[in-house]
């Protein structure tokens, strides 16, 4: 078999840490993932093992000392998805060395998977971009970023962020309080993701200017959304009039983002607004659909692998026949 031997450097203005991890630990990490001999010296890196492998490895210290370059530090987790992205499609993965936007804190916010760029990509050259996926593959907190970043440029004016009420039933007048206390259990993860993005006082100013937005989806009809990013977000529970109401809400100088994810809907025995969205307006221009899934998932390890298990299930249990308690009687909800 043959052997491949590559030599990289570690530029002397980067601390050899950034690429190394402490005690070595991301390229221990890297190394059981492949079967490259990796061995470090001073600022050298040396590769040994399969010509394709050893190219693969190539590619990803080149991104890796791109990052360390920028002033980040990749993680262990960071190197072994970049790897997975370009085994899995040989893709060129330049791209996530790409800020969407540098947060109050000075944190660089950009994507981590393959399918995280290309959903940036489709928001910035489609004026309505779906996102669908599992938990944890960053589909509203990148589409706040992307909302925030545009504000930033000056590219729209104001930011509308919105959610559908399910548990409520959209009537929210039971509940006690404002307007805004009564909505906030169901949008506070989108004020959690704001504020991230810009310090708390900067955002309670612009939610108080009305410059962001965040309201349910019930209160978007009769509107016209001009100059905005439009964020809807748990797609999934929206209703299909629900959703072509929200689309027609559309101005001049607008972008939509509609995030969701269709292993999670609350509306059960009822057709969900993303059913069959894709059918209806796939031959519509202008119009991006994107879809997540496990490996772009970029929380805890173990979530990856419950949406996994649960992809499994589903496969091995469809609907129509799995077991129901209490001897089979009633209905599954569909």
């Amino acid at each position: 078999m043959d052997t491949a031997k590559v030599r990289l450097s570690i530029p002397e203005h980067i601390d050899p840490t950034r690429i190394t991890g402490t005690g070595d630990a991301l390229l221990r990490a890297v190394e059981d993932h492949t079967s490259v001999s990796i061995v470090v010296r001073g600022t050298a890196i040396s590769l040994s093992g399969t010509p394709d492998e050893v190219e693969l490895l190539c590619r990803l210290f080149t991104h890796i000392i791109k990052l360390a370059s920028a002033g980040e530090t990749p993680s262990e987790s960071d190197a072994l998805r970049a790897l997975d992205a370009l085994r899995a499609e040989r893709s060129d993965i330049s791209g996530l060395s790409d800020d969407i936007l540098l947060t109050y804190r000075g944190h660089a916010i950009r994507p981590k998977t393959i399918g995280q760029k290309r959903y940036i990509d489709a928001t910035r050259n489609n004026t309505i971009t779906f996102c669908m996926g599992p938990a944890g593959t960053g589909k509203t907190y990148l589409a706040m970023a992307i909302a925030v970043a545009a504000l930033k440029r000056h590219e729209v004016g104001r930011i509308v962020l919105t959610r559908p009420v399910v548990e409520a039933g959209e009537n929210l007048g039971f509940l006690p309080g404002t307007l805004e206390e009564k909505i906030d259990p169901y949008v506070r993860p989108l004020f959690d993701a704001l504020f991230d993005m810009t310090d708390m006082d900067r955002a309670t100013t612009l939610v108080e200017q009305g410059i962001i937005e965040i309201a349910p989806l019930a209160y978007m009809r009769g509107r016209t959304l001009n100059d905005a990013i439009v964020v809807l977000d748990e797609a999934q529970n929206t209703t299909p009039e629900q959703m072509k109401m929200f689309l027609t809400r559309l101005g001049f100088n607008s972008k939509f983002i509609i995030t969701g994810d269709t292993t999670q809907r609350d509306l059960p025995g009822r057709r969900g607004g993303l059913t069959d969205i894709e059918d209806i307006l796939s031959g519509v221009d202008d119009i991006a659909f994107i879809h997540l899934n496990r490996a772009d998932v970029v929380r805890h390890a173990l979530v990856g692998r419950i949406v996994e298990a649960y992809d499994a299930y589903e496969d091995a249990h469809p609907a129509g026949a799995r077991p129901q308690k209490g001897g089979g009687h009633g209905r599954a909800h569909q």
